[in-house]
């Protein structure tokens, strides 16, 4: 069974690939070729919460797992396996492969529902998150001109110096007349307005994964003429700017969209995170690690 390392994911997972598999998750998905099993959470009085999810994707399955307290932080962890033997190929630190994956999953959204010419992103939050949902977005689209604004004055300016954009000093200076948003933060409470947001905006709402949190507003999810989501199960769960909002009528699984884009209609994509995109992404740095032996041997007791 091959290890792979935080360094090893984020070098063989490049995001214009990370993007790809995406893409190839959710046309799998579509079509037989891949499964997904929503989000299991056990929660401890200490406050610690042990995450797993899972899915499989053609010759491969997996789970991620990973543990939380609010105090300590949160450790990632992932398991591939052959899906015909059963057999353990790969154990992955998982964190950046999450947050890579997290990434690219709105970057195919976006790819599929923002305007083809977009080159304004508003972004609100400054975090880890943050930086691949950027990466992701200016991979699928011709950015000129992005805003950030997060709580931290300090983060945001920290964020905007290393990534090459502008810090402003409000939310609503971030999003308002941005073509694409993105709401990457740890919010229980909204973080924008509806006003703020105009027709033919396409917004990726990804920081809430709990069923009492959101980010987007009720008057704002309401608007929403498409709404997409990586698993409608798993929403039910714990999409909180949805269930909040009691907003399902527009409600579409990604697996299930073609391009398209339109001027007059809000698009929101509610990013949730499944394990089949994990495992997409897993198999993805496997076969990749793979490809270059020599480099893995000492990790790899079958290949000694």
């Amino acid at each position: 069974m091959l290890f792979l390392t935080e360094a090893d994911v984020q070098e063989l997972l490049p995001m214009n690939e990370a993007i790809a598999m995406m893409r190839r998750a959710f046309e799998a998905l579509a079509s037989g070729h891949a499964q997904n099993q929503s989000r299991r959470r056990l929660i401890l009085d200490t406050g610690s919460t042990l995450h797993s999810l899972a899915g499989s994707f053609f010759n491969y399955f997996g789970t991620k797992v990973y543990a939380t307290n609010p105090r300590y932080g949160a450790h990632f962890s992932f398991m591939l396996y052959d899906a015909m033997t059963a057999q353990p190929l790969a154990y992955l630190e998982a964190n950046h492969l999450g947050q890579i994956r997290t990434g690219a999953a709105s970057g195919y959204a976006t790819d599929l529902l923002a305007n083809p010419e977009a080159d304004t992103l508003g972004i609100i939050g400054s975090g880890f998150q943050a930086r691949t949902q950027l990466e992701a977005i200016r991979a699928v689209r011709p950015i000129k001109t992005v805003r950030v604004w997060s709580r931290s004055e300090e983060k945001r300016r920290r964020f905007a110096e290393e990534n090459f954009v502008t810090s402003v000093d409000s939310a609503q200076q971030a999003v308002r007349g941005a073509q694409i948003v993105v709401t990457a933060t740890n919010a229980k409470d909204p973080v924008l307005e509806s006003d703020w947001i105009a027709p033919g905006t396409m917004i990726n709402a990804m920081g809430s994964n709990a069923a009492t949190r959101r980010e987007l507003p009720e008057a704002l999810v309401r608007r929403g003429g498409l709404i997409a989501v990586d698993s409608l199960e798993q929403a039910r769960i714990e999409a909180g700017d949805i269930i909040l909002a009691d907003a399902w009528a527009n409600v579409v699984e990604l697996q299930n969209l073609k391009k398209s884009w339109n001027p007059n209609e809000l698009t929101i994509f509610k990013s949730l995170g499944i394990g089949v995109e994990d495992v997409a992404a897993g198999a993805f740095v496997y076969e990749r690690a793979l490809a270059t032996p020599e480099r893995f041997a000492d990790r790899n007791p079958a290949r000694r």
